[in-house]
């Protein structure tokens, strides 16, 4: 893990994709790291895997409440994408990236209500999270959790919707939060 760690580290240090938050990762006995581009999620970081049928697996050390999200999410995954989808109330027939997120953070019982993008821009606290980090600006918000991207870009010709993806993506532009103590 130390190796892992180090590596991360080098990476923002060296002006990654991801160097402009200037958030320490995450220490303790807890220690995962979050998803930082180019490096590939292991059980080392702590990372979720990916079923074949594209729903994600948390980790078995992970708290409850990434589990939580981790399943509310696959319960809308390969959903279609409808814009405004999940902003009047959690149960929609598609779901957009705020309302995506918002509904696995509900799920997680990290959200009350639904929130749209700009306003996740705001939510929690500052910085990358040891388990969830939401990625968020005016236009669009996606998040990682334990490892793994939640995200409704990046999606296969003729696919479209909140999709669970192994591959991060450069952040600048975006603000970093993370809910409380995860």
């Amino acid at each position: 893990m130390a190796l892992a760690l180090a590596a991360a580290g080098a990476a923002l240090a060296a002006g990654g994709a991801n160097a402009a938050i200037q958030t320490p990762l995450p220490e303790g006995p807890e220690q995962c790291l979050p998803g930082v581009f180019g490096m590939e999620a292991t059980s080392e970081t702590c990372a979720a895997t990916l079923a074949r049928n594209g729903k994600a697996v948390p980790p078995p050390n992970a708290p409850a409440a990434v589990k939580a999200t981790i399943a509310a999410a696959n319960r809308i995954d390969h959903r279609s994408y409808v814009w405004g989808g999940g902003h009047l109330g959690f149960r929609s027939r598609g779901y957009d990236c705020s309302g995506a997120v918002s509904y696995a953070l509900h799920g997680g019982g990290l959200l009350g209500w639904p929130l749209v993008s700009g306003q996740l821009a705001e939510w929690g606290e500052a910085g990358v999270g040891r388990w969830i980090s939401v990625y968020a600006n005016s236009e669009h918000v996606y998040m990682v959790v334990a490892g793994l991207r939640y995200d409704t870009r990046d999606d296969p010709p003729g696919v479209s919707g909140p999709r669970w993806h192994r591959q991060m993506v450069p952040a600048p532009g975006f603000a970093v939060r993370h809910p409380s103590g995860l």
